[in-house]
């Protein structure tokens, strides 16, 4: 890390050094986060089918979640820990990490082509795909597979970069890529008439510069890491520390995908294609609604990382105080937005006066607990920073996996309108788990600052 970054770190005033790498973490958040929703928005743009065609590349997601969970499994896992590194001055230990997750992202890269592109046919129509949405899905994700080498160095060693603190580098690398898809898309749906396919090719394209463009940080721009050879090696001792703290947003990202086929499913059961699409705008919005504050969370993490190296345990408690802030008043805004004017980013997706009718009237449910998941999501990503390996996997676990797929299975059955209690079991889930998550904050932070141990659930690399 160079000097200036150094002191930045270690003195500069934290609500100022928040804003100035949130914002492009930010910015990165929220432009990663168009490479799929305006996919979405020009399919349910298209004449004539474009409803089944945006219900067809929806049921996609759980798949596309889990290819992008192995690239948060090691580029979160890796990233802080080299943080911790470099607050602690061992440059050569951070790199050691940098070059070991550079090749385990080519290694997961081609072990998930492999799998999932024969694997397909039999997956999505589990996932709730129907025979009037299947030639949709099937179309979008044979070509999207072909760009899973991209996707993984893209997203998984652009996190070491935002841990050396070049978050405005950071965030060049998901815009390059964002600006490409979104110049693409309208040419290759509309202009060549490829439909879906001309959105994946769109997506691909955009992904493989994108991993071009963070590579080149690396080998040719101002990394203070390098990557050299004789790191990209495998060591158990690094490999169980990288996969202990990545597995917090792996399951996070992967039980994305559990989710959506729990929700694709039990609404093609109760509701039919109608509800399914409705639910693809939900999980849209969602997903680029809590963008900002996700953001936020990541902006903060190689400050409390780093700070949590070099023992400042007053500017780790600083740096978590103004992250929870931002991301609790931006969960604020979403949960007014979506619950009093829900019609306005629905339209954004579909011109089906049927569709934006239902999805409005489910989204002032379905966005009831995030009023209070800001919260949760800057505490979790505080214990990904600190290294707290344990508490992090638990508490991606108890939303997801522990509380909102067996409330969708088993609401239904309780409530008189079983659609309803689908709907229902996504505010339910996130209020618990919120509440849920801010009570071991305080148990576990407490603890572990006052003591000044270091952290407990990582060995040393």
């Amino acid at each position: 890390m160079n000097q200036n970054m150094d002191y930045r770190f270690s003195h500069e005033r934290m609500p100022k050094l928040i804003v100035s790498l949130a914002a492009p973490a930010i910015a990165a958040q929220i432009i990663n986060a168009l490479y799929n929703i305006v996919d979405r928005m020009y399919i349910g743009q298209m004449p004539g089918d474009g409803t089944l065609a945006l219900t067809g590349v929806g049921i996609t997601f759980p798949i596309i979640m889990m290819v992008s969970a192995f690239s948060a499994l090691i580029g979160f896992g890796g990233a802080p820990l080299s943080s911790i590194k470099l607050g602690e001055g061992d440059r050569e230990g951070a790199e050691r990490i940098l070059g070991f997750c550079f090749s385990m992202l080519i290694g997961c890269a081609l072990v998930l082509t492999v799998l999932l592109l024969p694997a397909q046919n039999y997956l999505l129509p589990l996932f709730g795909a129907s025979p009037d949405t299947m030639p949709y899905a099937s179309s979008y994700l044979q070509i999207y597979l072909t760009g899973t080498i991209s996707v993984q160095l893209a997203l998984g060693m652009n996190q070491f970069v935002s841990a050396q603190g070049f978050a405005k580098t950071a965030m060049f690398t998901v815009c390059i890529g964002a600006a490409l898809n979104i110049l693409l898309d309208p040419i290759l749906i509309f202009g060549f008439g490829l439909g879906v396919r001309g959105a994946a090719w769109a997506t691909v394209i955009s992904q493989t510069v994108s991993a071009v463009w963070v590579l080149s940080f690396f080998f040719l721009g101002r990394s203070n890491l390098r990557l050299r050879v004789k790191n990209m090696k495998f060591e158990w001792k690094i490999a169980c520390n990288v996969l202990g703290l990545g597995m917090s947003p792996f399951i996070m990202q992967s039980t994305t995908s559990l989710v959506q086929v729990a929700f694709n499913s039990s609404l093609a059961y109760y509701g039919g294609d109608l509800y399914v699409g409705a639910m693809v705008i939900l999980n849209s919005v969602m997903q680029f609604a809590l963008m900002p504050a996700m953001g936020v969370a990541q902006g903060a993490q190689p400050i409390i990382g780093y700070n949590y190296g070099s023992g400042d345990h007053d500017r780790v408690r600083s740096a978590i105080r103004y992250s929870t802030f931002f991301c609790v008043l931006f969960s604020g805004v979403v949960w007014t937005l979506t619950v009093f004017f829900p019609t306005i980013p629905v339209r954004m997706f579909t011109s089906n006066p049927e569709l934006i009718g239902l999805t409005a009237q489910t989204m002032r449910v379905f966005f009831l607990g995030i009023l209070i998941f800001g919260f949760q999501i800057a505490f979790q990503q505080a214990f990904v920073a600190l290294g707290q390996a344990k508490v992090s996997i638990f508490i991606a676990a108890l939303r997801k996996l522990i509380l909102l797929i067996p409330l969708i299975l088993f609401l239904p059955k309780l409530l008189p309108s079983p659609v309803w209690g689908v709907i229902i079991a996504e505010p339910v889930a996130d209020t618990i788990a919120a509440v849920t998550c801010i009570i071991l904050f305080r148990l576990r932070i407490r603890a572990l600052l006052h003591t000044g141990n270091r952290p407990a659930d990582v060995s040393e690399s």
